[in-house]
């Protein structure tokens, strides 16, 4: 059979120059370059959003009013295009209520089995539901958690009742509500809190309401009840609306703990009391999903094999890609990209569908390259079907797996958008490409490490699956953490090792919270100081300059988009034909700084920008930026528009600080192409040299090789991690036999 291609005529979206591209169909196209290079305008912003477009048009009008909607990307044509499915890095979220479980379809089928065959029988599913009434613990309603007051933000112990021991606002001495305890003969107000009795203190803080005679009040019987029980009377069980100032100032002395009724298990006593084989339904869900189905495969229920089949079906499928060391019970908001992304995957593989584009944008994130080989036989089983798969991707050994691969460069930004190669595998290797140049280069590992003498080290811990470990780290040098996806190591940096050493610069993956109107010079903080240069130099308000405030253009206010209400049709953003997108009034534009109008100091790179600007604390900033490899980035670039790993090299700038610091690192290398993973060495190395002590979260090969001390957890994730295998330095892990990280470096 004729192979078939997508083709793309003149693509033109963001940086791309007028690129033309053949895509085989039924084939893994990986799609490499550097970051920013423009591989996400072909696949995301221009295969995608067309596909998801022309998809939409085949719907009625008043069904496209509940779609997603699709602008027309800026291309002359796009030939053979699939219905697209994308499945992005984009975290699944969701509250206190989504669970594993629920995203994946597989608790509804627990449901269903255990309200067929558990004894004593409830009746109906939803019986079975902590998001329902009927199955849901009364006290938490289903959350598995209460707030209530934190008694050592509420009390200080060093103080008695008359030196102002209740740090509640409203409770200082000689108030109401401060009377209500030290009028009533139940303590001595002149004793510490600390020297309280047990009897005292449950008095003090948890009593129930009973009527007492207070000095003040007269005769008058007063309602006495302990401070715990006053609060959350007054704050927390309560219909009335809080506002949000009130909110803010109860977070100071709230804390989530374990609902005491159901010992945060969700359900109500009776769905509990409901067993198969001696498992509740919450049982079930607390296992590791790898223990589930060796517990479910030795269920004899005859009538219930059908759903026990599809169940351990679902079940295989999240192990295999790697996420056997979860339970259905883990809250989906706790699950970092790259496990989402696996999760949505898992989704799409029961799928029957053929002839679909699947469209992945860094699915290795997050994976031991232990893991990486599941991720590219679901990668090939996906193609077998009869699919196209297209996947954005640095990590060399997805690469190598492609039928085809398209290399975007040279560089990044305005320097990007060109195709500098297509083809196969091997024929990549002989050119010239800066892809090519690092898939045929391989870092040694650090033979003369920084000497290490004193550490930092946390207390001993047993959080979720770590095994009583702390965690010691070398002061002064480059330290990286590693183990296999869910061996521990998340939780022993960032929730035990963070919480002993607050002071600890925590940079992580998560999105900064941007709109369309902040950009990198709002986000670093330098935009006052430009508003203020071109201030200065004509002599007027510095509001002028911004788009926020006066210098907005009247007729878009500021956001360069004009939306064209058509009645029944999409509702349509076209450019504001005032300002031509500037976002600015036009009278601002004649105000001019070193010869330039704020439209145009807004459009340069950082690399201009630290030509054109002279005030040392924006060239401060700027060269922080630089030194982050974001140098393509042009200053007034729209946030909203940064991939993840540009997110986080923004928050490492503006966090570079002199030494003495201590910085935690996320994965840093994620959405890094191969040439900038030296570039993220560099900056390590040199915050490092300046004083500072910097601990990664890694499973780069190249990054671990050339850390100064490695600390190695595992064996596996889930309940068989969270020891501490090795620590020491990188060549002597080698001699460690249970590292599984070991065999890779």
């Amino acid at each position: 059979m004729k192979q078939q291609f997508i083709e793309l005529v003149n693509a033109r979206e963001n940086n791309l120059k007028n690129v033309n591209l053949q895509i085989p169909k039924g084939k893994i196209t990986v799609f490499t370059g550097v970051s920013g290079s423009g591989k996400s305008s072909i696949v995301f912003d221009t295969i995608a959003q067309e596909a998801g477009r022309q998809l939409n048009e085949t719907y009625s009008n008043f069904t496209r009013l509940f779609l997603p909607k699709y602008s027309r990307p800026d291309i002359d044509e796009i030939q053979n295009l699939s219905t697209a499915i994308v499945v992005d890095q984009k975290r699944l979220g969701g509250n206190a209520r989504s669970t594993l479980g629920t995203i994946s379809d597989i608790l509804p089928l627990f449901r269903v089995l255990f309200s067929r065959f558990a004894k004593p029988h409830l009746g109906f599913s939803n019986a079975y539901s902590f998001n329902d009434p009927s199955g849901m613990c009364p006290v938490c309603e289903g959350i598995g958690k209460v707030i209530t007051l934190n008694v050592d933000a509420a009390i200080d112990w060093n103080k008695s009742l008359n030196e102002g021991a209740i740090l509640l606002p409203g409770y200082s001495p000689g108030t109401y509500q401060w009377k209500s305890y030290a009028e009533t003969g139940f303590f001595d107000n002149d004793k510490k809190i600390k020297d309280y009795t047990e009897e005292e203190l449950q008095k003090l803080l948890y009593a129930e309401p009973e009527k007492v005679k207070m000095k003040s009040f007269g005769d008058f019987n007063a309602t006495y009840e302990g401070i715990v029980v006053r609060f959350m009377r007054q704050n927390i069980n309560r219909e009335k609306e809080v506002s949000k100032k009130a909110m803010k100032q109860l977070e100071e002395f709230t804390t989530n703990t374990i609902c005491h009724s159901c010992e945060g298990k969700r359900y109500n006593k009776n769905v509990l009391s409901s067993k198969i084989h001696d498992y509740s339904i919450y049982d079930v869900t607390a296992l590791q999903l790898n223990e589930l189905i060796d517990v479910l495969k030795t269920w004899e229920v005859p009538d219930a094999k059908p759903v026990i089949e599809s169940i351990i079906e679902r079940l295989t499928n999240l192990c295999e890609i790697g996420l056997g060391y979860m339970s259905l019970d883990r809250e989906t908001a706790t699950l970092s990209g790259g496990e989402s992304q696996r999760v949505k995957m898992v989704k799409y593989l029961s799928s029957n569908l053929t002839g679909l584009l699947y469209i992945f944008d860094e699915p290795s994130t997050g994976l031991h390259p232990r893991d990486v080989y599941r991720l590219n036989d679901l990668l090939v089983k996906m193609r077998d079907k009869g699919n196209t798969v297209l996947v954005v991707e640095h990590d060399p050994d997805v690469i190598q797996i492609a039928d085809h691969i398209v290399d975007v460069g040279p560089l990044a930004g305005s320097n990007g958008g060109n195709i500098m190669y297509s083809g196969d595998y091997p024929s990549l290797l002989q050119t010239d490409t800066l892809t090519a140049r690092f898939l045929n280069k391989h870092s040694p590992i650090n033979t003369n490490p920084r000497t290490v003498t004193e550490f930092y080290e946390s207390r001993k811990s047993s959080l979720h699956n770590l095994k009583n470990v702390s965690l010691r780290v070398p002061k002064g040098v480059f330290t990286v953490v590693t183990g296999v996806a869910g061996s521990g190591k998340s939780t022993l940096v960032n929730e035990v090792f963070a919480k002993d050493f607050p002071d600890a610069l925590q940079i992580d993956q998560n999105p900064i919270h941007t709109t369309s109107r902040s950009n990198a010079a709002t986000f670093l903080g330098i935009m006052n100081g430009i508003r203020k240069a071109f201030a200065d130099a004509n002599e007027v308000d510095a509001g002028l300059f911004s788009y926020n405030s006066k210098g907005a253009c009247p007729t878009c206010g500021g956001t360069g988009t004009v939306e064209l209400n058509l009645s029944f049709m999409d509702k349509m953003e076209t450019e504001c034909s005032e300002c031509q997108g500037n976002r600015y009034r036009q009278d601002v534009l004649e105000y001019l700084y070193k010869g330039k109008n704020i439209v145009e100091v807004m459009d340069m790179t950082v690399q201009e920008a630290l030509d054109f600007f002279e005030t040392k604390d924006i060239k401060a900033k700027l060269k922080s930026l630089e030194m982050v490899g974001l140098s393509y980035l042009t200053i007034g670039q729209p946030l909203s528009t940064l991939s993840g790993g540009e997110c986080q090299r923004l928050k490492l700038a503006k966090e570079l600080k002199a030494g003495g610091h201590i910085y935690i690192l996320d994965e840093p290398t994620t959405g890094l192409h191969l040439s900038d993973i030296s570039n993220i060495l560099h900056i390590i190395n040199e915050m490092v040299e300046k004083g500072n002590t910097v601990i990664v979260i890694e499973h780069n090969i190249e990054v671990i090789r050339q850390s100064d001390w490695i600390v190695d957890i595992g064996p596996q994730g889930g309940s068989e991690g969270g020891k501490i295998l090795y620590e020491g330095p990188p060549a002597e892990i080698k001699q460690c036999e249970q590292s599984i990280t070991a065999k890779y470096i």
